[in-house]
Protein backbone atom coordinates (compact mmCIF):
# COMPACT_ATOMS: atom_id res chain seq x y z
CA UNK A 1 0.00 0.00 0.00
CA UNK A 2 1.17 3.55 -0.78
CA UNK A 3 2.56 4.90 2.49
CA UNK A 4 -0.30 6.71 4.18
CA UNK A 5 -0.44 7.61 7.84
CA UNK A 6 -2.75 10.64 7.94
CA UNK A 7 -5.62 11.15 5.50
CA UNK A 8 -8.11 14.01 5.38
CA UNK A 9 -11.52 13.49 3.79
CA UNK A 10 -13.57 16.59 2.93
CA UNK A 11 -17.32 15.91 3.14
CA UNK A 12 -19.42 13.40 5.06
CA UNK A 13 -21.64 12.26 2.21
CA UNK A 14 -21.82 8.61 1.08
CA UNK A 15 -18.61 8.73 -0.98
CA UNK A 16 -16.65 10.51 1.75
CA UNK A 17 -17.83 8.17 4.50
CA UNK A 18 -17.18 5.09 2.36
CA UNK A 19 -13.60 6.04 1.51
CA UNK A 20 -12.93 7.11 5.11
CA UNK A 21 -14.08 3.76 6.48
CA UNK A 22 -12.12 1.79 3.89
CA UNK A 23 -8.85 3.65 4.45
CA UNK A 24 -9.21 3.56 8.23
CA UNK A 25 -9.71 -0.20 8.06
CA UNK A 26 -6.35 -0.39 6.26
CA UNK A 27 -4.67 1.36 9.17
CA UNK A 28 -4.61 5.03 8.12
CA UNK A 29 -5.52 7.77 10.59
CA UNK A 30 -8.50 9.38 8.87
CA UNK A 31 -10.12 12.71 9.72
CA UNK A 32 -13.40 13.68 8.02
CA UNK A 33 -13.94 17.44 7.74
CA UNK A 34 -17.61 18.42 7.56
CA UNK A 35 -18.93 21.95 7.19
CA UNK A 36 -22.07 21.27 9.25
CA UNK A 37 -21.84 21.19 13.03
CA UNK A 38 -23.33 17.68 13.08
CA UNK A 39 -22.78 15.22 10.22
CA UNK A 40 -26.17 14.35 8.77
CA UNK A 41 -27.72 13.16 5.50
CA UNK A 42 -29.04 15.70 3.00
CA UNK A 43 -31.84 14.72 0.62
CA UNK A 44 -34.58 12.12 0.28
CA UNK A 45 -34.51 8.61 -1.14
CA UNK A 46 -32.52 7.23 -4.05
CA UNK A 47 -31.67 3.91 -5.69
CA UNK A 48 -28.65 1.81 -4.84
CA UNK A 49 -27.86 0.04 -8.08
CA UNK A 50 -26.05 -3.32 -8.33
CA UNK A 51 -22.78 -1.39 -8.70
CA UNK A 52 -23.23 0.50 -5.45
CA UNK A 53 -24.41 -2.66 -3.68
CA UNK A 54 -21.27 -4.41 -4.90
CA UNK A 55 -19.15 -1.80 -3.09
CA UNK A 56 -21.17 -2.28 0.10
CA UNK A 57 -20.79 -6.07 -0.31
CA UNK A 58 -17.02 -5.66 -0.15
CA UNK A 59 -17.35 -3.62 3.05
CA UNK A 60 -19.70 -6.12 4.69
CA UNK A 61 -22.41 -3.45 4.98
CA UNK A 62 -25.07 -4.65 2.55
CA UNK A 63 -27.22 -6.55 5.10
CA UNK A 64 -27.47 -3.49 7.36
CA UNK A 65 -28.61 -1.31 4.46
CA UNK A 66 -30.98 -3.97 3.10
CA UNK A 67 -32.66 -4.18 6.49
CA UNK A 68 -33.90 -0.59 6.03
CA UNK A 69 -34.21 -0.51 2.24
CA UNK A 70 -36.86 -1.62 -0.25
CA UNK A 71 -35.90 -3.99 -3.11
CA UNK A 72 -36.73 -2.55 -6.54
CA UNK A 73 -37.14 -4.89 -9.48
CA UNK A 74 -38.65 -2.55 -12.08
CA UNK A 75 -38.60 1.00 -13.46
CA UNK A 76 -41.91 1.92 -15.02
CA UNK A 77 -42.99 5.12 -16.78
CA UNK A 78 -46.00 6.10 -18.86
CA UNK A 79 -47.21 9.08 -20.83
CA UNK A 80 -50.02 10.95 -19.05
CA UNK A 81 -52.47 11.67 -21.87
CA UNK A 82 -52.92 8.23 -23.40
CA UNK A 83 -51.25 6.00 -20.83
CA UNK A 84 -48.69 4.80 -23.36
CA UNK A 85 -45.83 2.87 -21.68
CA UNK A 86 -42.56 4.59 -22.51
CA UNK A 87 -40.26 3.10 -19.87
CA UNK A 88 -40.28 -0.48 -18.63
CA UNK A 89 -36.98 -1.80 -17.34
CA UNK A 90 -36.65 -5.02 -15.35
CA UNK A 91 -33.59 -5.94 -13.32
CA UNK A 92 -34.51 -9.55 -14.07
CA UNK A 93 -33.25 -8.95 -17.62
CA UNK A 94 -29.66 -8.55 -16.44
CA UNK A 95 -27.23 -11.30 -17.38
CA UNK A 96 -26.72 -11.81 -13.65
CA UNK A 97 -30.00 -10.52 -12.19
CA UNK A 98 -29.78 -8.41 -9.06
CA UNK A 99 -32.42 -6.02 -7.83
CA UNK A 100 -31.73 -2.42 -6.94
CA UNK A 101 -32.54 -1.06 -3.49
CA UNK A 102 -34.66 1.98 -2.71
CA UNK A 103 -32.97 3.64 0.27
CA UNK A 104 -33.57 6.75 2.33
CA UNK A 105 -30.37 8.77 2.61
CA UNK A 106 -30.57 8.62 6.40
CA UNK A 107 -30.32 4.82 6.26
CA UNK A 108 -27.18 4.69 4.13
CA UNK A 109 -25.65 7.56 6.11
CA UNK A 110 -26.15 5.78 9.43
CA UNK A 111 -24.63 2.51 8.22
CA UNK A 112 -21.56 4.25 6.74
CA UNK A 113 -21.20 6.59 9.72
CA UNK A 114 -21.25 3.64 12.13
CA UNK A 115 -18.64 1.88 9.99
CA UNK A 116 -16.43 4.97 10.22
CA UNK A 117 -16.74 5.20 13.99
CA UNK A 118 -16.02 1.48 14.36
CA UNK A 119 -12.86 1.96 12.26
CA UNK A 120 -11.66 4.89 14.38
CA UNK A 121 -12.37 7.74 11.95
CA UNK A 122 -12.25 11.19 13.59
CA UNK A 123 -14.81 13.87 12.65
CA UNK A 124 -14.02 17.58 12.64
CA UNK A 125 -17.23 19.55 12.15
CA UNK A 126 -18.31 23.14 11.63
CA UNK A 127 -15.37 23.90 9.35
CA UNK A 128 -15.91 24.62 5.64
CA UNK A 129 -12.90 23.66 3.54
CA UNK A 130 -12.27 25.90 0.54
CA UNK A 131 -8.85 24.77 -0.71
CA UNK A 132 -6.36 21.90 -0.55
CA UNK A 133 -2.72 22.12 -1.63
CA UNK A 134 0.29 19.96 -0.76
CA UNK A 135 -1.81 18.02 1.72
CA UNK A 136 -2.90 21.11 3.67
CA UNK A 137 -6.50 22.23 4.02
CA UNK A 138 -7.60 25.85 4.12
CA UNK A 139 -10.98 26.80 5.51
CA UNK A 140 -13.39 29.65 4.73
CA UNK A 141 -11.73 31.80 7.42
CA UNK A 142 -8.36 31.44 5.69
CA UNK A 143 -6.92 29.14 8.35
CA UNK A 144 -4.56 26.40 7.18
CA UNK A 145 -4.17 23.16 9.07
CA UNK A 146 -1.45 20.53 9.42
CA UNK A 147 -0.22 18.58 6.43
CA UNK A 148 -1.81 15.24 5.54
CA UNK A 149 -0.30 12.51 3.41
CA UNK A 150 -3.46 12.59 1.26
CA UNK A 151 -6.56 14.74 0.96
CA UNK A 152 -9.72 13.18 -0.53
CA UNK A 153 -12.26 15.74 -1.69
CA UNK A 154 -15.78 14.34 -1.45
CA UNK A 155 -17.53 17.65 -0.81
CA UNK A 156 -20.12 17.43 -3.56
CA UNK A 157 -21.09 19.06 -6.81
CA UNK A 158 -20.20 22.60 -5.69
CA UNK A 159 -16.80 21.70 -4.31
CA UNK A 160 -14.46 24.67 -3.89
CA UNK A 161 -11.50 22.28 -3.86
CA UNK A 162 -12.44 20.80 -7.25
CA UNK A 163 -12.82 24.28 -8.73
CA UNK A 164 -9.15 24.90 -7.99
CA UNK A 165 -8.37 22.05 -10.41
CA UNK A 166 -10.18 23.83 -13.24
CA UNK A 167 -13.65 22.43 -12.73
CA UNK A 168 -16.39 24.37 -14.53
CA UNK A 169 -19.99 23.56 -13.64
CA UNK A 170 -22.69 23.90 -16.28
CA UNK A 171 -26.06 24.60 -14.72
CA UNK A 172 -28.96 22.74 -16.31
CA UNK A 173 -32.29 24.45 -16.83
CA UNK A 174 -34.32 21.88 -14.92
CA UNK A 175 -34.18 20.44 -11.45
CA UNK A 176 -36.77 18.75 -9.27
CA UNK A 177 -38.75 19.09 -6.07
CA UNK A 178 -38.06 16.18 -3.74
CA UNK A 179 -39.71 15.07 -0.51
CA UNK A 180 -40.24 12.10 1.79
CA UNK A 181 -43.79 10.91 2.49
CA UNK A 182 -45.35 7.86 4.14
CA UNK A 183 -45.61 4.90 1.79
CA UNK A 184 -49.09 5.28 0.18
CA UNK A 185 -49.73 1.60 -0.53
CA UNK A 186 -51.90 0.35 -3.42
CA UNK A 187 -52.17 1.02 -6.30
CA UNK A 188 -48.45 1.85 -6.16
CA UNK A 189 -46.05 -1.04 -6.62
CA UNK A 190 -43.84 -1.61 -3.61
CA UNK A 191 -41.01 -2.95 -5.80
CA UNK A 192 -41.06 -0.36 -8.59
CA UNK A 193 -40.04 3.19 -9.33
CA UNK A 194 -43.07 4.66 -11.13
CA UNK A 195 -43.14 7.83 -13.22
CA UNK A 196 -45.69 9.70 -15.32
CA UNK A 197 -44.75 12.24 -18.01
CA UNK A 198 -46.42 14.97 -20.01
CA UNK A 199 -44.00 15.81 -22.75
CA UNK A 200 -40.55 16.45 -21.28
CA UNK A 201 -41.58 19.48 -19.23
CA UNK A 202 -43.71 17.65 -16.64
CA UNK A 203 -42.65 14.58 -14.73
CA UNK A 204 -43.91 13.13 -11.45
CA UNK A 205 -42.50 10.07 -9.73
CA UNK A 206 -42.84 7.87 -6.65
CA UNK A 207 -39.98 5.73 -5.37
CA UNK A 208 -40.34 3.26 -2.47
CA UNK A 209 -37.35 3.96 -0.19
CA UNK A 210 -37.70 1.75 2.86
CA UNK A 211 -37.35 3.24 6.33
CA UNK A 212 -35.23 5.59 8.39
CA UNK A 213 -32.94 4.24 11.14
CA UNK A 214 -34.87 3.41 14.29
CA UNK A 215 -38.29 3.85 12.71
CA UNK A 216 -40.06 0.93 10.98
CA UNK A 217 -42.55 3.15 9.10
CA UNK A 218 -42.17 2.59 5.35
CA UNK A 219 -41.53 5.65 3.22
CA UNK A 220 -41.62 6.88 -0.36
CA UNK A 221 -39.77 9.63 -2.15
CA UNK A 222 -41.94 11.90 -4.28
CA UNK A 223 -40.46 14.11 -7.00
CA UNK A 224 -41.74 16.67 -9.48
CA UNK A 225 -39.72 18.08 -12.37
CA UNK A 226 -39.41 21.88 -12.30
CA UNK A 227 -37.46 24.57 -14.09
CA UNK A 228 -35.01 26.38 -11.85
CA UNK A 229 -36.35 29.69 -13.14
CA UNK A 230 -39.87 28.72 -11.99
CA UNK A 231 -39.01 27.68 -8.45
CA UNK A 232 -39.54 31.09 -6.81
CA UNK A 233 -42.97 31.45 -8.43
CA UNK A 234 -43.90 27.92 -7.34
CA UNK A 235 -43.09 28.78 -3.73
CA UNK A 236 -44.98 32.07 -3.90
CA UNK A 237 -48.11 30.49 -5.39
CA UNK A 238 -48.50 27.82 -2.73
CA UNK A 239 -49.52 24.22 -3.29
CA UNK A 240 -53.25 24.24 -4.16
CA UNK A 241 -53.03 25.01 -7.89
CA UNK A 242 -49.88 22.91 -8.21
CA UNK A 243 -51.54 19.87 -6.64
CA UNK A 244 -54.45 20.22 -9.03
CA UNK A 245 -51.99 20.18 -11.94
CA UNK A 246 -50.22 17.08 -10.61
CA UNK A 247 -53.54 15.28 -10.27
CA UNK A 248 -54.38 15.92 -13.92
CA UNK A 249 -51.31 13.86 -14.78
CA UNK A 250 -51.70 11.14 -12.18
CA UNK A 251 -54.93 11.08 -10.12
CA UNK A 252 -53.74 8.10 -8.06
CA UNK A 253 -51.05 10.26 -6.47
CA UNK A 254 -53.67 12.06 -4.33
CA UNK A 255 -52.73 10.26 -1.04
CA UNK A 256 -49.12 11.24 -1.59
CA UNK A 257 -50.01 14.90 -2.09
CA UNK A 258 -52.16 14.80 1.04
CA UNK A 259 -48.93 14.38 3.01
CA UNK A 260 -47.38 17.51 1.47
CA UNK A 261 -49.19 20.33 3.33
CA UNK A 262 -47.05 23.23 2.10
CA UNK A 263 -44.03 24.19 0.03
CA UNK A 264 -41.67 23.70 2.98
CA UNK A 265 -42.15 19.94 2.75
CA UNK A 266 -40.37 19.77 -0.61
CA UNK A 267 -36.75 20.64 -1.35
CA UNK A 268 -35.66 21.94 -4.73
CA UNK A 269 -32.51 20.45 -6.24
CA UNK A 270 -31.06 22.19 -9.27
CA UNK A 271 -29.08 19.94 -11.56
CA UNK A 272 -25.73 20.70 -13.10
CA UNK A 273 -23.20 18.88 -15.24
CA UNK A 274 -19.44 18.68 -14.96
CA UNK A 275 -16.62 16.20 -15.33
CA UNK A 276 -13.19 16.90 -13.87
CA UNK A 277 -10.60 16.10 -16.52
CA UNK A 278 -8.28 14.44 -14.02
CA UNK A 279 -9.68 13.76 -10.54
CA UNK A 280 -6.28 13.80 -8.87
CA UNK A 281 -3.34 16.12 -8.17
CA UNK A 282 -0.38 16.15 -5.82
CA UNK A 283 -1.56 14.48 -2.57
CA UNK A 284 -5.16 15.04 -3.64
CA UNK A 285 -7.94 12.78 -4.98
CA UNK A 286 -11.44 13.95 -5.94
CA UNK A 287 -14.37 11.53 -5.78
CA UNK A 288 -18.14 11.54 -6.21
CA UNK A 289 -20.09 14.57 -7.36
CA UNK A 290 -17.07 16.78 -6.75
CA UNK A 291 -15.40 14.99 -9.67
CA UNK A 292 -18.46 14.35 -11.86
CA UNK A 293 -22.06 15.50 -11.56
CA UNK A 294 -25.06 15.39 -13.83
CA UNK A 295 -28.84 15.08 -13.77
CA UNK A 296 -30.17 11.97 -12.01
CA UNK A 297 -32.04 10.53 -14.99
CA UNK A 298 -30.04 7.30 -14.84
CA UNK A 299 -29.91 7.18 -11.04
CA UNK A 300 -26.13 6.81 -10.84
CA UNK A 301 -24.98 9.63 -8.53
CA UNK A 302 -24.43 7.89 -5.17
CA UNK A 303 -23.41 4.68 -6.91
CA UNK A 304 -20.68 6.42 -8.90
CA UNK A 305 -19.36 7.98 -5.70
CA UNK A 306 -19.21 4.57 -4.01
CA UNK A 307 -17.38 3.16 -7.03
CA UNK A 308 -14.88 6.02 -6.82
CA UNK A 309 -14.26 5.28 -3.15
CA UNK A 310 -13.63 1.59 -3.85
CA UNK A 311 -11.38 2.33 -6.85
CA UNK A 312 -9.29 4.83 -4.88
CA UNK A 313 -8.94 2.41 -1.97
CA UNK A 314 -7.84 -0.39 -4.31
CA UNK A 315 -5.38 1.85 -6.16
CA UNK A 316 -3.81 2.97 -2.88
CA UNK A 317 -3.59 -0.64 -1.68
CA UNK A 318 -1.85 -1.80 -4.84
CA UNK A 319 0.21 1.28 -5.73
CA UNK A 320 3.95 1.34 -5.16
CA UNK A 321 3.81 5.03 -4.29
CA UNK A 322 1.18 7.73 -3.90
CA UNK A 323 1.59 9.38 -7.31
CA UNK A 324 1.31 6.05 -9.09
CA UNK A 325 -1.74 5.13 -7.03
CA UNK A 326 -3.53 8.38 -7.83
CA UNK A 327 -2.80 7.92 -11.52
CA UNK A 328 -4.14 4.37 -11.34
CA UNK A 329 -7.32 5.62 -9.64
CA UNK A 330 -7.93 8.27 -12.30
CA UNK A 331 -7.29 5.76 -15.10
CA UNK A 332 -9.51 3.07 -13.57
CA UNK A 333 -12.55 5.35 -13.35
CA UNK A 334 -12.11 7.37 -16.55
CA UNK A 335 -13.98 5.21 -19.06
CA UNK A 336 -16.96 4.35 -16.86
CA UNK A 337 -17.40 7.94 -15.62
CA UNK A 338 -17.23 9.47 -19.07
CA UNK A 339 -19.63 6.91 -20.54
CA UNK A 340 -22.29 7.57 -17.90
CA UNK A 341 -21.75 11.32 -18.00
CA UNK A 342 -22.41 11.20 -21.75
CA UNK A 343 -25.43 8.90 -21.37
CA UNK A 344 -26.97 11.04 -18.63
CA UNK A 345 -26.45 14.22 -20.62
CA UNK A 346 -27.94 12.56 -23.70
CA UNK A 347 -30.99 11.09 -21.96
CA UNK A 348 -31.89 14.20 -19.95
CA UNK A 349 -33.53 16.20 -22.80
CA UNK A 350 -35.94 13.31 -23.42
CA UNK A 351 -37.28 13.71 -19.87
CA UNK A 352 -36.52 17.30 -18.83
CA UNK A 353 -36.66 19.88 -21.60
CA UNK A 354 -38.86 22.29 -23.50
CA UNK A 355 -40.15 21.47 -26.94
CA UNK A 356 -42.12 18.57 -28.41
CA UNK A 357 -39.79 16.65 -30.72
CA UNK A 358 -37.69 14.72 -28.19
CA UNK A 359 -40.62 13.62 -26.00
CA UNK A 360 -42.48 12.57 -29.18
CA UNK A 361 -39.48 10.40 -30.12
CA UNK A 362 -39.43 8.99 -26.58
CA UNK A 363 -43.13 8.19 -26.59
CA UNK A 364 -43.44 6.83 -30.13
CA UNK A 365 -40.03 5.40 -31.00
CA UNK A 366 -37.96 4.56 -27.92
CA UNK A 367 -40.72 2.46 -26.38
CA UNK A 368 -40.83 0.27 -29.51
CA UNK A 369 -37.05 0.04 -29.74
CA UNK A 370 -36.94 -1.11 -26.12
CA UNK A 371 -38.96 -4.19 -27.09
CA UNK A 372 -36.49 -5.37 -29.74
CA UNK A 373 -34.35 -8.48 -29.04
CA UNK A 374 -31.48 -7.80 -26.59
CA UNK A 375 -32.78 -4.27 -25.89
CA UNK A 376 -34.25 -5.18 -22.46
CA UNK A 377 -30.88 -6.52 -21.31
CA UNK A 378 -29.06 -3.45 -22.62
CA UNK A 379 -31.51 -1.10 -20.89
CA UNK A 380 -31.23 -3.02 -17.63
CA UNK A 381 -27.43 -2.92 -17.81
CA UNK A 382 -27.53 0.81 -18.51
CA UNK A 383 -29.69 1.78 -15.51
CA UNK A 384 -27.78 -0.69 -13.32
CA UNK A 385 -24.48 1.07 -14.04
CA UNK A 386 -23.02 -2.10 -15.54
CA UNK A 387 -21.96 -0.86 -18.97
CA UNK A 388 -18.15 -1.06 -18.98
CA UNK A 389 -18.75 -3.05 -15.80
CA UNK A 390 -16.51 -1.39 -13.19
CA UNK A 391 -16.63 -4.37 -10.82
Amino acid sequence: MAALKDVAVVGAGPAGLAVAARLARRGARVTVHERFLTPAPVGAGFMLQPTGLHVLDGMGLTPAVEAMGQPIDRLFGREARRGRIVLDVSYGDLRRPRRALGVHRAALFQVLFDACRDAGVVFETGREITAAADGRLTDAAGRAGPAFDLVVDASGARSAVARSLGLRRRELGYGALWGTVPWPGAPFRETALEQVYRGAAKMVGVLPCGARPGDPARLATFFWSLKAADHAAWRANGTAAWKAEVLTLWPEVAPVLANIPDTEHLTFARYGHHTLRRPAAARLAVIGDAAHATSPQLGQGVNMGLLDAAALDLALAEGADLDAALTAYATARRGHVRLYQALSLGFTPFYQADGKLLPWIRDHVLGKVARLPLAPRLLAATVSGLLLDPR
